[in-house]
């Protein structure tokens, strides 16, 4: 590592050299975090590929990271699913978490990349059935004001850039791809490879980013507030979702949110949602899933109100905007759900569905029926050469608490 004082701003400079022959990079960054990661810029460089080996999480404050070159995460996956950090909200795990105040992060293009996850490796040995262990590769732990731009992650193991507990950040064409080269052809083997989180969040702005892979394009999660999200590229995969909420006994709110011009693109034939809410059920259900530990989920409580889907062009999703709140359900508590969903509106949805024949689906809860719920200008197709469709299906709701939709109990 090299390290100067810039003549002009007066900045420590931390430049981080690559070891190569994938030899483990990690104490070096940690130490260019220590030097420079407190009112001093830290560079990695375009033509340096750095290898992870190992778990880190650098504390900075008043930071620049002027990053060019690329993170390749070892393929070591013992070592990861044994030591990366855990993350109690559905069992998962985390290799790279960066904490602290006032940092900026300059990917300078999207073209680069600078973070290879290594995910294809996960992929192709987990064929489709997803393990517990695979860590997200970028995790924002306990941050506030952070910028973010033009920035790449490629073949994320789990979830690709995960904020969980921070306020005032911005990100910035952000470009996130999770490619199994092995799967065969309609194969979903990249499943939780979500693109953008948040959780424990307020006041968080998401501009200009495009995605491929399995799972949720965007995920808003417990306790997520005033996020505005715009211009987004869905190239498959499970569309913008607000949830899981509700799983835990805690409040699972979300309020303020707006997600703005957005495209969702069929490919290779797993897009599966357009947009969807979705919360757990009332009750503490056994579930069987890795996500839930082997331990009962569902019954937590709280608010979705103030949400705005506009601007969408659909192609090819297998639903239409939805609201469910019946996830974890084993068949014996449908309606039972604790959280209350208001005032959502989807505006201006066009293009086609693959085949659905319902405009719109709304079910929410007997203890807390829905309200409030806008389908505004939405013309969806049964098909890309179909015909419009103009049914839709609700239960579970407030009177005349659903608009624009019409169909079986709307």
């Amino acid at each position: 590592m090299q390290s100067h004082v810039h003549p002009r701003s007066g900045r420590k400079t931390c430049t981080v050299q690559a070891r190569g022959s994938k030899q483990d990079d990690v104490p070096n960054i940690i130490h260019a975090f220590s030097e420079c990661g407190h009112g001093g810029t830290v560079i990695f460089p375009e033509d340096q590929d750095y290898w992870i080996a190992q778990r880190f999480n650098p504390v900075v404050n008043d930071v620049d990271i002027d990053w060019r070159g690329k993170w390749t995460f070892s393929d070591d996956l013992a070592y990861w699913r044994n030591n990366s950090y855990s993350i109690e909200f559905q069992n998962h795990r985390a290799g790279f978490v960066l904490s602290g105040t006032n940092i900026c992060i300059s990917g300078h293009s999207t073209s680069l990349i600078h973070v290879e996850g290594n995910g294809d490796v996960w992929y192709t040995a987990e064929a489709g059935n997803t393990q517990e262990g695979r860590p997200m590769p970028f995790v924002l732990w306990n941050v506030s004001v952070v910028s973010i731009s033009n920035f790449h992650i490629k073949n994320p193991q789990l979830w690709a850039l995960n904020i969980m507990n921070g306020s005032d950040i911005h990100i910035s064409s952000l470009k996130i791809n999770a490619t199994a080269t092995n799967a065969p052809y309609g194969k979903n083997w990249v499943q939780n490879t979500d693109g953008f989180d948040t959780m424990d969040t307020r006041n968080v702005t998401l501009e200009n980013f495009w995605y491929q892979g399995g799972d949720d394009c965007i995920a808003i999660k417990p306790r997520s507030y005033d996020v505005t999200v715009r211009n987004v590229t869905c190239h498959g995969g499970n569309g913008i979702a607000i949830g899981s909420l509700g799983q835990y006994l805690e409040d699972s709110s979300v309020e303020n949110v707006l997600v703005d011009d957005v495209r969702i693109q069929r490919y290779n034939e797993d897009m599966h949602n357009c947009v969807y809410i979705k919360t757990w059920v009332g009750a503490q259900v056994p579930q069987s899933s890795y996500e839930s530990d082997g331990k009962p989920n569902g019954g937590g409580w709280g608010t979705v109100s103030n949400i705005t889907f506009s601007n969408f062009q659909v192609d090819g999703a297998d639903s239409p905007p939805t609201i469910t709140q019946d996830n974890g359900n084993n068949k014996s508590y449908s309606g039972s759900s604790k959280m209350l969903v208001s005032d959502v509106r989807f505006v201006n949805f066009s293009g086609w569905l693959n085949g659905k024949t319902t405009m719109g689906s709304v079910g929410c809860s007997t203890v807390n029926p829905c309200f409030g719920i806008e389908y505004v200008n939405v013309t969806l197709r049964s098909g890309v050469n179909g015909t419009q469709i103009t049914n839709g299906t609700c239960k579970y709701t407030a009177p005349r608490g659903v608009t624009g939709l019409k169909g079986t109990g709307c």
